[in-house]
């Protein structure tokens, strides 16, 4: 075990055990969540490719996506786009390699498209979007590269992970997969653009939520309240099976029926009408916004999956704490990982890797110290498996 590696036990109260306790998720709809999930779609598309070619990932960072929102005039029946959407792919990327220039600007485009298309139904890409791709070049001698395999940290930077989730943490996560999952079979009038906001006072869960309507699929204001109704029911099913706390929900509570307000959108997306995005403003690794637990401010998607700490140590730090709270079971109330990188060091022996533990009454702390070093230790070794899983689609940075 390294000696970098600390364990400690914190007498801090759970946030379960708190008062209040306020989570958000952006649904993947969201303007910003759709940058990050641009930026990660490039970075994986640019990761196969290099692998392809050349048997392993070169240097690209494709973290800086930005999304300017497009104009759109809505209404029952079906509306039109306006102005289009602008959305500026931008990083860098090794381009050149040995003089040979790659397909970076295909590639890129070509991801993007495919995210798009996979992932809203009602956007039309071919005319409500303006895709642009702005990458930065940049080149290599690949014997260099080969002959300095050994992977350092890019930056001084350090990565956070917690577990377990709390029920409100839970119900916030499964209420936006929910509305962006099986709800669609049956309510095709909702679209993307999903935010969902929990506020926990004591025993009651209070959900605020957002969910941009597709207005071709809505004949008029009867339909569009019919649907909010129904869409407030099933979510009140859905979330009850997270929790034992009592949920009230409230869908779009901007409407104001009398006045004619609508959550009205053309294509299921309020970046259709000036809401813009950005990668980076959104959720965490874990998939959520927990002001009430410790967070890092660092964009993960997008970041190269060899080297950069920004993106390796959120995920490693999320999944070392998930197998530490597992591991103990229910003698560990909560799990804090921060593993601190140093830059020029290689990325399995970081400056720091801080665990701690808010452990039950009786817990026995020398032996969960142990597993939890075990644990620790085992992760940093096979950091290379979390690379693996990233470039393979198998986890979500947002």
């Amino acid at each position: 075990m390294a000696a970098n590696i600390v364990v400690e036990q914190i007498d801090y109260t759970p946030v379960s055990r708190q008062r209040v306790e306020l989570v958000e998720r952006k649904g993947i709809g969201h303007p910003d969540s759709v940058a990050d999930g641009l930026a990660e779609s490039v970075s994986r598309a640019l990761c196969k490719m290099y692998i392809e070619r050349y048997g392993r990932i070169l240097h690209h960072n494709t973290d800086e996506t930005q999304i300017v929102g497009g104009q759109s005039a809505p209404k029952f029946g079906g509306g039109v786009i306006l102005e289009p959407i602008y959305i500026l792919l931008v990083g860098r990327a090794t381009t050149e390699v040995n003089g040979d220039r790659l397909p970076i600007r295909h590639t890129a485009i070509k991801a993007a498209s495919d995210y798009l298309k996979e992932h809203f139904p009602n956007l039309d890409i071919t005319t409500d979007v303006m895709l642009d791709c702005r990458i930065g070049k940049g080149s290599i001698d690949l014997t260099s590269v080969y002959e300095t395999r050994k992977l350092l940290a890019n930056d001084t930077s350090f990565g956070v992970g917690y577990a377990p989730l709390s029920e409100t943490e839970r119900v916030v996560l499964e209420t936006e997969k929910f509305i962006n999952g099986s709800v669609k079979k049956k309510l095709k009038e909702t679209g993307e653009d999903v935010k969902v906001m929990a506020s926990r006072i004591n025993s009651k869960i209070s959900l605020t939520i957002a969910c941009a309507m597709v207005d071709k699929y809505i004949d008029d204001s009867s339909h569009y309240q019919n649907v909010i109704e129904e869409l407030t029911e099933m979510v009140a099913d859905h979330a009850v099976k997270f929790t034992k706390n009592e949920v009230e929900v409230t869908i779009n509570a901007a409407d104001n029926y009398k006045e004619g307000i609508y959550y009205l959108t053309v294509t299921g997306l309020s970046m259709e009408n000036g809401d813009d995005g950005s990668v980076g403003r959104g959720n965490r690794v874990n998939g959520l916004i927990t002001p009430y637990r410790p967070m890092s401010m660092e964009a993960s998607a997008g970041k190269n999956p060899v080297t950069h700490v920004g993106k390796l140590y959120n995920i490693l730090a999320k999944q070392i704490a998930e197998e530490i709270a597992q591991m103990g079971g229910g003698d560990i109330l909560e799990a804090r990982v921060r593993l601190l990188s140093q830059i020029g060091r290689p990325i399995f022996d970081p400056h720091t890797a801080s665990v701690q533990l808010i452990l039950d009454n009786n817990a026995n702390f020398e032996k969960l110290k142990k597993e939890a070093e075990s644990i620790t230790s085992y992760w940093l070794e096979n950091i290379g498996k979390i690379t693996e899983k990233i470039v393979n689609g198998q986890i979500s940075v947002f």
